[in-house]
């Protein structure tokens, strides 16, 4: 099978007026949907055409190869996990275990968003900002171009997508500012919060 551009979680306007109906058009239709249809091309004929979407990005990360391929499935799997990642009405202060994770390894809500925006921030041309789990513990990390923590021993809780294509019909240069509103307006934290209980 094919792979396939996976459904929004939610209309092409909910985001509205924090993430317009525009911005998602051209992110979601054309960047995701390009990342899905070049992966086709790259692998039809292939055994990776029949292979999941994760076991292709481990499979083929760090094989200069394979590169387009590595950079293409990490694309479509980033921009998959960060849609979900949003929600209409979403942003606020998350509460329970989630809550109490963040305060115990950042030191306050408040800090970890302080840190998490340096991150999105400092990341120097195209990339990605994440909270992970990992040995137990939860970090910040940050990655270039179509890099993903799914070819790592951490496990993805929560991205933000620092490409500039993510932001800049609704914020321009101000990447500072989608972040902020991200956090402010849209993250959903009950998708974090799954992800979190998933791993314990």
């Amino acid at each position: 099978m094919p792979f396939e551009l996976p459904p929004l979680p939610w209309a092409e306007d909910a985001l509205e007026p924090v993430y317009s109906a525009r911005t998602v058009s051209f992110h979601y239709g054309k960047h995701h949907k390009t990342y899905v249809d070049t992966l086709n091309k790259l692998t039809e004929g292939t055994a990776l055409a029949d292979t999941p979407l994760e076991e292709v990005v481990k499979s083929v990360a760090g094989d200069g190869a394979k590169v387009p391929i590595f950079n293409n499935a990490a694309q479509v799997w980033n921009h998959t996990f960060f849609w979900s990642c949003m929600k209409p009405g979403g942003g606020g202060v998350p509460t329970g275990a989630l809550a109490d994770r963040l305060t115990a390894s950042f030191g306050s809500y408040e800090k970890f968003v302080e840190d998490f925006k340096a991150a999105c921030v400092g990341r120097f041309g195209s990339g990605w900002a994440w909270l992970v789990s990992e040995a137990g513990g939860l970090k910040i990390t940050s990655t270039p171009n179509a890099e993903t923590p799914l070819t790592t021993a951490a496990t993805a809780l929560l991205t933000v997508d620092v490409w500039e294509h993510a932001y800049y019909l609704d914020y321009q240069n101000r990447r500072p500012d989608f972040v902020q509103a991200f956090f402010d307006r849209l993250v959903n934290w009950d998708f974090v919060a799954g992800n979190l209980a998933q791993v314990g």
